[in-house]
């Protein structure tokens, strides 16, 4: 009797010790960053950029020994900054795009979202896309998600922006969104929690582009090119905090709303539920860049060439790719697939 409890007793302690093995392993195996600290712009707050505000309140990216500080900056200036190099990171969406049609060497390195939540509003009455022509829609930046999809939308339709449909361009969704309450806009095209917002007065949804489909990178990780090339393990770093703060946005919904309410100061729990829902539906936890949303953002450009342009031109899946095989498929086992380049 002595001998069998002598004998569970072993192997229970031999299963323990396997069992933590690939946490040790992993642990050793996390890379040294070249620099402890990153300058990281998002273009909004919200459900689309939660994992990221949530990862950087846990501390998953300071408990590997880099520093990040968050602020908000429009799409334009932001592209701006990574040029100068005043910021690291750019979290968000086609300003990344923009800037290397331009000649900057800016690429995504991951897309953490790649399925648009955007939806097209009317006014009380303006129910269809038709409806749109000769009046004006609020959206947010020049070149943005909200522009692209309507100029995606209009010419599906034989229409033109700026010939049949004008576009009021804001600072950020919010702004956006103030505009049409009043009777500004004849339309609003925004993500949540906006569009939430509008859902929740009636106006009547024209495109649910979720519903439809559309894949436009936004956010993705935007950085230059040469940054990449010198700060490699502190970029893997910057991911592997990202993809820590998937999973506790996915896994612990309790916090991931509380954090949502503080960044997005959401004081309406049934609001605050269904952005987080919004959210839920969309992130990513398989981050390697698919070619296909980048060549609609070409092919939606205003700039003469751009649609014969290389989409692989615009992203680097190396980093992402070490990312998922030595930290991703062990966080999300068997959902974690790596896409063709």
């Amino acid at each position: 009797m002595a001998e069998r409890l002598i004998q569970r007793a072993l192997t229970t302690v031999l299963l323990l010790n396997l069992a933590l093995l690939p946490v040790r392993n992993s642990h050793a195996a996390e890379p040294k960053p070249e620099r402890n600290r990153l300058e990281v712009a998002i273009a909004a707050t919200g459900p689309l950029y939660l994992p990221i505000i949530l990862a950087n309140e846990a501390g998953y990216f300071s408990k590997r020994g880099v520093t990040i500080n968050i602020s908000i900056l429009s799409a334009t200036a932001s592209a701006q900054a990574l040029l100068s190099g005043q910021v690291d990171i750019y979290q968000g969406g086609t300003a990344t795009i923009h800037a290397n049609v331009a000649g900057s060497d800016l690429i995504y390195i991951a897309s953490s979202v790649d399925r648009s939540t955007l939806v097209l509003f009317g006014q009380k009455g303006l129910t269809t896309f038709d409806n749109l022509g000769g009046k004006s829609v609020a959206t947010t930046s020049v070149g943005a998600f909200g522009e692209i999809a309507m100029r995606k939308s209009a010419r599906e339709r034989g229409m033109e922006i700026g010939k049949d449909i004008k576009l009021l361009y804001h600072k950020g969704p919010a702004d956006a969104l103030s505009t049409f309450l009043m009777g500004n806009a004849d339309g609003l095209i925004v993500t949540p929690p906006q569009s939430e917002m509008a859902r929740g007065k009636g106006f009547p949804v024209i495109i649910d582009y979720f519903e439809k489909g559309l894949k436009i990178i936004g956010p993705g990780t935007g950085v230059a090119r040469s940054f990449m090339q010198k700060n490699p393990n502190t970029l893997k770093i910057f991911l592997m905090g990202y993809l820590d703060g998937v999973k506790r946005c996915l896994d612990d919904p309790a916090y991931a709303r509380k954090i949502l309410a503080q960044s997005s100061k959401i004081t309406d729990a049934k609001l605050l539920d269904e952005s987080y829902q919004e959210g839920v539906k969309v992130w990513n936890k398989d981050m390697t860049v698919d070619p296909e949303p980048i060549k609609l953002v070409l092919e939606q450009s205003t700039v003469p060439k751009a649609s014969g342009l290389d989409p692989k031109r615009f992203y680097d899946n190396s980093l992402i790719r070490e990312v998922n095989r030595d930290y991703g498929s062990k966080l999300f086992p068997g959902e974690v697939k790596q896409r063709a380049n």
